[in-house]
């Protein structure tokens, strides 16, 4: 019996924004979720839904 060790978990996809406030929705179609707001009051927030992380950055921002 051969055993398999579980795949690692792949990295967070990271958003550089120029705003304080953004919003998240997974990337819309069916794999997403409802929209939810986060506030970048500390430089940077996780999406509880899908992970996303989104980082305060007017420098790095598309």
């Amino acid at each position: 019996m051969s055993e398999q060790s579980p795949s690692p978990t792949p990295d967070p996809e990271v958003i550089y924004v120029n705003t304080r406030r953004v919003s998240c929705d997974g990337g819309g179609g069916a794999l997403g979720h409802p929209i939810v707001w986060y506030s970048l009051e500390d430089g940077e927030a996780e999406c509880g839904y899908c992970d996303r992380k989104f980082i305060y950055r007017p420098d790095k921002s598309a």
